[in-house]
């Protein structure tokens, strides 16, 4: 039989959500909603963009699976890119990270798959987040030296 806390002042059962004090109740509504349903939106529009590759670039069992490679390796750049533009350069929304980073990004590359589908091209996806920051880095420095120079 499950051990179901009791109210002490009834001694009926006690649900553990509704019957939270008031305090702990108000810290539930404060969730942060504006950043899961950003999360939840952009992991569906990465998603859809994964399962599209996927369907167009299918490939035979046993044989390279080059969509997978492709959507892990340009989101891992995607990533790196991003990371630099919004801590390095730009002074970005609060849920623009969240929703390009974790959810269209985080949605449109999948390590589970690629891990499954691809073990040993891990390195490329890191090499390309790399290859990402670093690009992104010295575009943007030249950026700003052009720009001083006016």
């Amino acid at each position: 039989m499950p051990n179901i806390p009791a109210s002490a002042t009834t001694g009926e059962p006690v649900d553990s959500v509704v019957d939270l004090p008031a305090a702990r109740r108000s810290q539930i509504r404060r969730a942060p909603w504006a950043v899961l349903s950003v999360v939840s939106v952009g992991g569906a529009l990465g998603a859809l963009a994964r399962y599209g590759l996927a369907v167009a670039w299918q490939h035979r069992p046993g044989a390279f699976p080059w969509a997978t490679f492709l959507v892990n390796v340009s989101g891992c750049l995607l990533i790196g890119v991003l990371m630099v533009l919004i801590t390095e350069v730009w002074a970005a929304h609060r849920l623009l990270r969240p929703f390009l980073g974790t959810g269209v990004l985080g949605g449109y590359t999948t390590f589970s798959t690629y891990t499954v589908d691809v073990q040993q091209l891990v390195a490329a996806a890191l090499a390309a987040v790399y290859v990402g920051i670093a690009l992104t880095r010295l575009a943007t420095r030249t950026h700003a030296r052009h720009r001083g120079k006016r």
